[in-house]
């Protein structure tokens, strides 16, 4: 073996213990993450997850996110979408029908037959409260009727290439309306251009005059848009019996834009983001690592 001066010898055992310990910072890193990962998996209640780095683009985790789903009251986004860029005035007062009615699950409205609205507030409704009657109103009313409707929302959603997404009616109480988490956060990152959706969706609570002076106090499905702590751009939740309790979300978590998806969550889906939250705050980089099987 060559002579090597003991300068030289002192610089490479330097960079051997460097190396050394860097390596085992990475394995240290990388079981955290996994750690994390596992413990996730373990706490959360929803068979779909999917948590996304708007800015990065980097998954920060995934669970069953290429699944094809039922999304139930999730397509409220998408109409909101066909409607915010109709070009329809959003001051043309609708009126809810027979046709509005829910005849598939018998679902609840407050709204009775006759009810007339502008298109914003079944638009507002139809986001904040889920409203049922609210959305299909506003698919009934638009140029060329509900086919037309329908047909749009498909169009919008290949244009945002939501590649595995379909749409069969514009409530969500369809459970033929699916997608994937990965459509969804197109979907969100789309709905999120339209400061009226950003409102609709995160008001907390509105009062609305029916007809004859009748007022009604409608709230957010999603009660983390009351919360101070949350900073939340867009929100959608959803349940029909095929989809489970479902919950999407657009929300600033640690100065970046975090888009959260949960589907068929049982009645876990606001423990689920808390957790999330809370997992992104403490390390959002080591969660990606785990996903990613880093």
């Amino acid at each position: 073996m060559p002579f090597l001066p003991a300068t030289l010898l002192r610089t490479v055992s330097r960079s051997l213990l460097s190396l050394a310990s860097a390596g085992v910072m990475l394995a240290g890193a990388a079981s955290h993450a996994q750690a994390q990962s596992n413990s996730l998996d373990a706490s959360l209640r929803s068979e779909v997850a999917l948590v996304y780095d708007i800015d990065s683009k980097a998954v920060l985790y995934e669970k069953n996110s290429h699944d094809l789903r039922p999304i139930a009251s999730i397509s409220k986004l998408l109409t909101a979408l066909i409607v915010a860029e109709s070009g329809l005035p959003m001051d043309e007062v609708l009126t809810i029908s027979d046709e509005d009615v829910d005849r598939m699950r018998h679902s609840r409205s407050r709204l009775a037959v006759g009810t007339r609205l502008t298109r914003g507030e079944m638009l507002h409704l139809a986001l904040m409260s889920s409203e049922n009657r609210a959305a299909n109103a506003l698919g009934r009313h638009y140029p060329g009727g509900m086919p037309a409707f329908v047909r749009a929302m498909n169009d919008k959603a290949r244009a945002l290439g939501m590649r595995h997404s379909y749409f069969v009616e514009p409530t969500g109480l369809s459970s033929d309306n699916v997608a994937t988490s990965h459509d969804l956060v197109k979907l969100l990152r789309a709905t999120n251009n339209h400061p009226m959706i950003r409102h609709y969706a995160t008001d907390d609570t509105e009062v609305f005059t029916v007809g004859r002076g009748r007022q009604l106090t409608y709230n957010n499905t999603n009660r983390l848009v009351k919360r101070d702590d949350w900073d939340i751009q867009v929100s959608k939740t959803g349940f029909i019996n095929e989809a489970g309790r479902c919950l999407v979300m657009l929300t600033r978590i640690d100065n970046r834009d975090v888009a959260i998806v949960l589907l068929n969550a049982s009645q876990g889906r606001i423990s689920d983001a808390l957790h999330i939250r809370r997992l992104v705050e403490a390390g959002g980089r080591n969660l990606a690592m785990a996903s990613s099987g880093s």
